[in-house]
């Protein structure tokens, strides 16, 4: 698989780690669930803390990007969902720290809940 970024002056650049838009050509297209700050093993929360949340959402992201066979440099489309935009900048300086570049294109969403009260989820699509 290939991924190329797009980049574009006439649209306003990316405010964070993450591309205008990626092409992704050749191999298969995966489309993972959202995944919350859930431990595998007891099914709750694994903290009240954002960034350990957004960790361990990120960590059962990977493990279903594993056992796809693929990695996190596979990804073209991230969607994270925040119930607290303030919270945004800790948000992208952890998948800045997660994701390798070229990082791929993203939406982020303000949202009024989550399930089991989470405060994040990210979802995304996988192209290898």
């Amino acid at each position: 698989m290939t991924k190329q970024v797009v980049f574009t002056d006439a649209a306003p650049a990316a405010v964070g780690p993450y591309s205008q838009a990626i092409i992704a050509s050749g191999g298969k297209t995966v489309f993972l669930s959202g995944q919350i700050g859930l431990e595998p093993a007891t099914g709750e929360l694994v903290s009240e803390n954002f960034e350990g949340q957004v960790r361990q959402a990120f960590a059962n992201l990977e493990a279903v990007v594993k056992e796809a066979g693929a990695n996190l440099g596979d990804i073209v489309k991230l969607t994270l969902f925040l119930t607290d935009l303030s919270r945004f900048a800790s948000a992208n300086a952890i998948m800045a720290e997660l994701i390798p570049q070229p990082f791929p294109a993203r939406s982020t969403i303000g949202v009024a809940s989550l399930p089991k009260g989470a405060q994040f989820e990210v979802e995304a699509i996988l192209n290898f």
